[in-house]
């Protein structure tokens, strides 16, 4: 391992200290080194704060040494102003001469822009360490911005012999989720919830089991809710209506004296193609990644569509007899856990 892969895979180790509190923002980690040795390090902040460029530059008490340094960096440093001024144009202030990139930011305000700024300042800059290792990283924020839509996670649990809900007439009565995983395996997606953008699920599984799709089991912020409602089923006292977390309702009921003031309501054509219909509306949203958590109709759709990334299926040990089957799809499996009783599979859509 050379000097500038070892300073770019800590960058990435950094970086994950942001995760699910960035976005739209990239999750970027970056340090400052000099003679083998780190001066400084940072990651993004919370979105509308500091960018990992400048907590790094900041966080170096020896600002002497900025002049000998080399900046690293898992994205190509942004060069407009945002929420934030240009950490191209604090690294050139900072007089810094080297600058390490894991990869370039394809946003088209940077794209390249960046890059430009810094080598016309005289920084000699180096483009491309671990790209494939960055790309991984930033997987979230490239998709929204090369292919147009949200990085989209599919999950749902199924029993042993393939359903993932037990049918209408064997449900408990009242409103409450029929758990198919055990406790590990719930606690594991609130983690997954605070680490997405957004969370989706259809109106079925709001009507059956009224859930509030928020963080609970686990410490970070609550995803957006995003829910399919064609025809404005679900009623105000479901606990998706609460206000507590932003919501947006999709449907295609366009009288809006039926819309409450809390929700944000998004009118698309569900008679045609609804999944790449979805995933505009949401990139319109600025919405970065959605975890698909159901239910079954739901979770066809998109794959029907192609349009997903990671599936990830728990699999009970016990059967339920008869039910709901579970969704139907080909993807490369990507690793297999045990976790609690349950057994965790990971896919890939190649």
């Amino acid at each position: 391992m050379n000097i500038h892969t070892k300073y770019i895979s800590r960058c990435i180790q950094i970086a994950k200290n942001g995760l699910g509190t960035t976005y739209p923002n990239p999750m970027v980690g970056s340090l400052l080194a000099y003679n083998d040795t780190i001066l400084g390090e940072g990651f993004t902040s919370a979105y509308g704060g500091p960018h990992a460029e400048v907590n790094a530059i900041h966080s170096v008490q020896e600002k002497a040494l900025l002049k000998k340094a080399t900046l690293y960096v898992t994205l190509e440093p942004c060069s407009h102003h945002g929420k934030t001024p240009p950490c191209a144009d604090l690294i050139v202030a900072s007089k810094i001469p080297n600058v390490v990139i894991g990869t370039m930011d394809p946003n088209d305000k940077v794209a390249g822009k960046g890059i430009e700024k810094l080598r016309a300042a005289g920084c000699n800059v180096v483009v491309g360490i671990l790209e494939k290792e960055c790309r991984e990283h930033h997987k979230r924020f490239l998709t929204y911005h090369e292919k147009k839509r949200p990085y989209i996670i599919l999950k749902w649990a199924e029993s042993a012999d393939g359903f993932i809900a037990p049918s209408p007439n064997s449900r408990k009565r009242g409103l409450a989720p029929h758990w198919i995983s055990g406790v590990n395996a719930r606690q594991l997606v609130h983690k997954w919830r605070s680490e997405e953008h957004a969370i989706l699920v259809g109106s079925n599984t709001v009507l059956d089991d009224n859930p509030q799709l928020n963080v609970r089991s686990w410490s970070g912020p609550s995803p957006f809710r995003v829910v399919l409602d064609r025809e404005l089923k679900i009623a105000d006292d479901f606990h998706i209506m609460d206000g507590s977390v932003k919501t947006i309702v999709i449907t295609e009921a366009i009288n809006k004296s039926r819309y409450k003031d809390h929700v944000h309501y998004e009118a698309l054509n569900f008679s045609g193609d609804l999944a790449p219909q979805i995933c505009q509306m949401l990139h319109k949203q600025n919405i970065i990644s959605i975890l698909i958590e159901g239910g079954a109709r739901t979770l066809q759709t998109f794959i029907d569509a192609d349009l997903w990334d990671e599936a990830r299926v728990f699999v009970s040990a016990t059967p339920l007899g008869n039910g709901l089957m579970a969704p139907t799809f080909a993807g490369r499996l990507k690793a297999c856990k045990k976790i609690g009783s349950d057994i965790l599979n990971l896919y890939a859509n190649d």
